[in-house]
């Protein structure tokens, strides 16, 4: 399996027995990612079995390897595949399914998306409790029954509060994307009980849970959702958010490391 060659390459090319956790930087967190701890290796994401070079713009496309100073050993994955880019559920979710079969028991999955909420303008970020997986996939296959009741977990979700006690918590919709949501399909995630709308994270949260994963979500509010913004939407918006919020994301992320 190709998450198993992969997980091997990453220990076999970093001279680590395992990791401890897993980051996934999706859009408009990467630049977060510098400066979280002592730098034990990178490479681009591809030169491992199975990982593809990201094609949007704001995903570095890279793997660095540090050690925290709680003492951890983190995986950084700047960059992730979407389920719109047409290459299957697997890919999607390759990165966490190599993080857990490189040791990892905890998984740090991050985003950019739509705001839903009015209080949670651009720059917000927002603590995953739990999501709607509205893709039409899923990562299991056969009789794989996995509960999930608590997806996100319950004592991460206090950690991340420690770090920052202002942040809210909220439920992310994955739609199928490329293209935006349209407003009444805004108004429906907001009737289901969304708050945040976007195109990753609950595929990878089913895979992360499958393999016994603890799973901590965080996703920046880049835009107001369709029909609530005032603006057409805009990947540029996803990129400029994350940038000014760098600082932020950074410290919140430090934070979290330094107690995990």
């Amino acid at each position: 399996m190709a998450h198993l060659l992969a997980a091997q390459a990453l220990l076999t090319r970093f001279e680590i027995p395992a990791i401890d956790i897993a980051l996934v930087l999706g859009s408009g967190w990467s630049g977060a990612s510098v400066g979280l701890g002592e730098t034990i290796g990178e490479c681009d994401l591809a030169e491992l079995p199975g990982f593809n070079k990201p094609v949007v713009a704001g995903h570095a496309g890279m793997l660095r390897v540090i050690r925290t100073g709680a003492g951890k050993v983190a995986a950084l994955f700047s960059g992730r595949t979407h389920f719109y880019e047409g290459r299957g559920v697997e890919p999607v979710v390759h990165g966490v399914r190599t993080a857990a079969a490189a040791g990892a028991k905890t998984v740090v999955l991050t985003n950019g998306c739509g705001g839903l909420v009015d209080q949670w303008p651009p720059g917000t970020v927002v603590v995953l409790r739990d999501h709607i997986n509205l893709s039409g996939a899923t990562p299991l296959v056969g009789a794989t029954f996995i509960d999930m009741t608590q997806a996100y977990s319950p004592r991460l979700r206090e950690i991340a509060h420690d770090v920052d006690p202002s942040l809210p918590e909220g439920v992310y919709v994955q739609f199928h994307g490329p293209q935006y949501e349209t407003p009444a399909e805004v108004r429906m995630a907001k009737i289901l009980g969304g708050d945040l709308v976007g195109m990753s994270t609950a595929l990878e949260t089913i895979a992360a849970r499958e393999a016994g994963m603890e799973v901590l979500g965080l996703s920046l509010v880049t835009n107001f959702g369709a029909g609530i913004s005032p603006t057409p939407l805009a990947h540029a918006e996803v990129v400029a958010a994350g940038a000014a919020a760098e600082p932020r994301l950074r410290a919140l992320l430090a934070g979290f490391l330094d107690r995990i």
